[in-house]
């Protein structure tokens, strides 16, 4: 049993960069390649692709830009690679994973994990009577539906590795499974060994969304170097669970302690109740540490038993939406484009009352430039108009793109935009509804191209919450005031329909002031513009940050949402231009 392995993340999602395989190849002592494609707007295009073409619904990318260029290479250096590449037709990803093997003559096991999939039984589900599990809405029509998947574990990854597979392609697994599954095989951890899940998890959050862990999204973006050769990132993991992050010598980008902290927090929610299917980690007192050059030590994660199901993810049609972008530029150019906006919505609504067709569901204005994300429209002379709506028609969508575009010679002067992209054309609108199911109630096969496995789930007790971490304590020299970004970094996502905002002090005696000016009714203020129904904030002690939630601030979120940031991935950008106070002394430190 080896002490220390070291894993590769090479894929953030479907559509990454090509460069990620042959730049983790090179690295010598490399033992794993993994690969995160899945999201939940993914598992529904990758539905509607096997409706079209039963051989589909898969990350083609997976076989044409990593096995078909570097199967030679991989099966040289006796790599192993893990994937989700499977998405909702894991069993033909696996199909063509071995076509290519037998082609190239070469001796390498492909898995193929299955039982994720439960759309075939969309019938049976609708009647069990489910609501969704956030916001309590009833289950959706059946004919409506897309996609279910439960998101399964890493386990079933493991035991595939145990039978001998040099290749694991899953359906829908947790993001950070691909990570644990090699850990689990490689140490022997067993269901019980919580706080090696946790940490063994943790890794995996590290390394799913790429060179987000290397200076991709980054605060200190200025910092970075060469992203056109950024490193991917690489975690050598220690049996105990801790892990070094890493990259690739010579390639661009950065890590530190800043980089690897915004990547924990990104979109984990609860740092204290992060659940997955094979833990329930805690990481509210993780230790993230310099311990080199681009070389960050993290420990100290911790775990409790994970639930009795499985996270389960439909996603269903909801109408149609649309959407465009025009320019303008001159004198007042948001005032002319609020002005050419209002026309083409009050165009449009004549001509849907004309055809009976109703009103629209939703609609959207943005002006961009002018301070639309931050709430604060101020008259520019050049701007960006983004505008959007739904319909439960198709045609009524269209309508709004015809009469919208039919202004173009009636509008302010100053109207532009890139020419030859064509009109913007009607999508349906994705919706999500999660809900669990019991774990029994999925059943988990390999195949080994051999033989198949069955695999269920070991269900453990339910343990006590961890208890919450005392608070920042009170503090009154706070006599100067500075913007954030001086004393934190900051990163945000989504989840769902809640916006996720991690902040970050650069220095552990700044957390003190940072959680006293990021009050509730600061945040609440701060985003304002978004009408959030509710704020969470959360306390980790161990890495000197504060993770906070937004309740029902992205207008749907995902491919549900007409917003021109529908996963938050800007909002800690407002946060961090907030003035903080704190003392002269900091004040003056900071500059």
């Amino acid at each position: 049993m080896r002490q220390t392995i070291s894993i590769g993340g090479a894929s953030g999602y479907w559509g990454e960069s090509a460069m990620a395989t042959p730049q983790l190849l090179a690295h010598p002592n490399l033992d794993y390649l993994v690969y995160d494609y899945l999201a939940e707007i993914t598992m529904s295009i990758m539905a509607r692709q096997k409706a079209k073409d039963p051989e589909k619904g898969f990350a083609t990318d997976f076989i044409d830009f990593v096995l078909k260029p570097f199967l030679p290479q991989i099966a040289a250096k006796g790599v192993k690679v893990i994937a989700n590449a499977g998405g909702v037709n894991p069993e033909s990803c696996g199909a063509a994973a071995r076509a290519l093997i037998a082609d190239k003559g070469l001796d390498l096991t492909v898995a193929v994990i299955r039982g994720d999939n439960l759309v075939g039984d969309k019938d049976g589900i609708a009647q069990k009577g489910y609501t969704d599990m956030f916001s309590g809405e009833p289950f959706p029509e059946a004919d409506k539906i897309m996609s279910i998947n439960s998101y399964l574990g890493a386990f079933p990854i493991a035991k595939a590795l145990d039978e001998g597979a040099d290749i694991v392609i899953t359906g829908r697994c947790v993001d950070s499974a691909v990570t644990l599954g090699p850990c689990i095989h490689e140490f022997g951890w067993n269901p019980s060994d919580l706080n090696q899940l946790a940490s063994g998890s943790l890794a995996g959050h590290i390394l799913e969304c790429g060179p987000q862990a290397t200076g991709g999204n980054f605060t200190d973006w200025e910092n970075t170097g060469d992203i056109v050769n950024i490193g991917y990132p690489i975690c050598e993991i220690s049996a105990d669970g801790s892990f070094v992050t890493t990259k690739p010598e010579g390639t661009g980008g950065v890590v530190n302690v800043g980089t690897v902290s915004e990547q924990m927090l990104y979109e984990i929610g609860d740092p204290q109740a992060y659940i997955l299917p094979d833990v329930t980690c805690d990481f509210s007192d993780v230790s993230i540490e310099y311990i080199g050059e681009n070389r960050i030590s993290v420990s100290n994660a911790r775990g409790f038993p994970p639930p009795a199901n499985y996270k389960t993810c439909l996603t269903y049609r909801d109408g149609f939406r649309a959407g465009t972008f025009m320019t303008l530029y001159g004198e007042r150019a948001t005032a002319k484009a609020a002005k050419l906006a209002d026309a083409g919505f009050e165009r449009a609504a004549k001509t849907l009352r004309m055809f009976n067709l109703g009103e629209f569901s939703e609609t959207s204005i943005e002006i961009l430039g002018a301070g639309s994300q931050k709430g604060e429209y101020q008259d520019t002379d050049e701007v960006v108009l983004k505008v959007a709506v739904k319909h439960p028609d198709v045609k009524g969508v269209g309508i709004f793109l015809k009469e919208l575009a039919g202004l173009g010679l009636a509008t302010p002067p100053g109207l532009s935009g890139f020419t030859g992209a064509g009109r913007a054309r009607p999508s349906p609108v994705v919706r999500l509804f999660s809900y669990l199911t019991p774990k029994e109630d999925v059943t988990i096969t390999i195949d080994m191209g051999s033989k198949n496995i069955s695999y269920e789930d070991v269900v453990l007790g339910q343990a006590n919450a961890p208890e919450r971490p005392a608070e920042p304590s009170a503090i009154s020299d706070m006599t100067a005031e500075v913007p954030l970004i001086k004393l934190a970094w900051g990163r945000s996502g989504d989840k769902g329909n809640k916006a996720n905002i991690g902040i970050i002090a650069r220095k552990p005696e700044y957390m003190n002031y940072i959680w006293a000016g990021l009050t509730e009714d600061c945040i609440r203020e701060t985003y304002a513009h978004f009408e959030p129904t509710g704020i969470e904030r959360f306390y980790l002690p161990g890495s000197h940050s504060m993770n906070i939630l937004i309740d029902n601030v992205l207008g749907g979120g995902g491919a549900a949402s007409l917003r021109n940031d529908a996963q938050a991935k800007g909002y800690a950008q407002i946060l961090l231009a907030k003035t903080i106070k704190v003392s002269k002394d900091i004040a003056e430190e900071v500059g």
